[in-house]
């Protein structure tokens, strides 16, 4: 089987889990009575080579989401000649985020204060302006909340404050991860609720990025914006090198 066999499979494959990930969010949409043009899809391509990002664009595909940084960075700047929007969803160091912050459009995953800062130098630095949500801790297990990050609810305003204070951060809503134990829809209806909250103090922090390939439709029917959906897209993801 020759390399330009596999490339068509591949671009098979890859159509045939968006038009399936598409025609989940038009039923989620159809059951919850919304306009399906009011959810955007993230395409979560970590582990997967540039190539199947390049494959992704070419079936319309424009706005992408990476988690790790290294890896990231190295896409970006492989792809620059496509027209991404990349956005970072991963837990993001501090000594990460200047690098973050040159080729990221979207950071969805703003967690704690002294990110913020870092953050806006380096999009300073990159002459750029970043969509900033704030990642909020739905986890109710003390263990796993400090594992998979988010700020506490309480701790939401204080958070919002400082990034709506950089000029070179726009505040654009918040995000969350479905609990690992417990139904995840619950926890995305807390995730609107407190974006609502958060949308009385700035008008323009609308989005609500919530929902994967697992629990997308739960996210849909509470309200969010954003889906970030890999593996329905992609397939099972390669081993991490």
């Amino acid at each position: 089987m020759d390399e330009k066999q596999v490339d068509e499979e591949r671009v098979a494959a890859l159509r045939a889990g968006l038009e399936t990930v598409h025609a989940r969010i038009d039923a989620a949409c159809a059951a919850a009575g919304r306009d399906p043009r009011d959810v955007h899809l993230v395409v979560v391509t970590k582990t997967f080579p540039a190539a199947d990002v390049r494959a992704l664009a070419g079936l319309g595909v424009r706005d992408v989401g990476e988690s790790r940084d290294q890896e990231a960075a190295a896409k970006a700047a492989e792809l620059a000649d496509l027209d991404l929007r990349w956005h970072f969803v991963g837990r993001l160091q501090t000594n990460k985020a200047a690098s973050v912050a040159s080729y990221a459009a979207w950071v969805h995953s703003v967690d704690r204060v002294r990110l913020v800062p870092a953050l806006a130098r380096g999009a300073e630095r990159a002459g750029r302006t970043l969509e900033v949500l704030v990642q909020v801790g739905l986890d109710t297990d003390p263990a796993e909340a400090a594992r998979r990050g988010g700020v506490a609810p309480a701790g939401v305003a204080a958070l919002a404050e400082a990034v709506a204070s950089e000029p070179r951060l726009r505040l654009r809503g918040v995000m969350g991860v479905a609990p690992r134990r417990g139904p995840a829809r619950p926890a995305f209806e807390r995730l609107v609720r407190i974006g609502a909250q958060l949308r009385q103090v700035y008008p323009g922090a609308s989005a609500v990025s919530a929902g994967m390939s697992g629990d997308l439709e739960d996210a849909v029917a509470a309200g969010a914006t954003h889906l970030r959906v890999g593996s329905a897209v992609l397939g099972s993801r390669p081993p991490l090198q």
